[in-house]
């Protein structure tokens, strides 16, 4: 009796040595649909952030904007909407220069738009000064290129 526990115990033992070709292959599999989810989304991450970060270097020109059309009584058309006028009106010295993107104003609306670089995929986003308000100026943000340019990439 004691020489078949002794058979059971080695049998246990040799059952226990590692793991099953299916269950490698299933581990194996759920690594692999988590890579594909995962991937994907992280890419998009880094994208926003970039972009967050050349919206950042833009505040301080819709500021100046915005400061500028509340000293010409709301009028941004031929008062507020180039580098020279904003830099008489307000001393905002130079249009900010993000790493990823390029930054440019609109003349008659003043319309900041942002040409993003080969890490943004060129995309395009346009903040547009709303002055429907009197004492607010609000800024409408829009994208352009597609699909490439969603609101996944851009944030807007």
């Amino acid at each position: 009796m004691q020489q078949r526990v002794q058979q059971l115990k080695k049998l246990g033992r040799r059952a226990q040595k590692g793991f099953t070709l299916i269950e490698l292959m299933i581990v194996v599999a759920i690594i692999g649909i988590l890579a594909a989810i995962a991937i994907p989304q992280y890419q998009d991450y880094v994208t926003r952030s970039k972009w967050t970060e050349v919206y950042t270097n833009v505040q301080p020109l819709k500021q100046a904007i915005a400061e500028c059309s509340q000293t010409n009584s709301g009028v941004i058309a031929a008062k507020c909407d180039t580098l020279a006028l904003l830099t008489t009106a307000t001393g905002y010295a130079a249009l900010p220069a993000p790493a990823n993107a390029t930054v440019t104003i609109t003349a008659a609306t003043g319309a900041i738009v942002m040409t993003g670089k080969v890490a943004l995929a060129g995309c395009e986003v346009t903040y547009t000064p709303d002055l429907t308000n009197a004492n607010v100026i609000a800024w409408l943000a829009t994208d352009t290129g597609g699909t490439i340019c969603s609101k996944s990439k851009t944030g807007v």
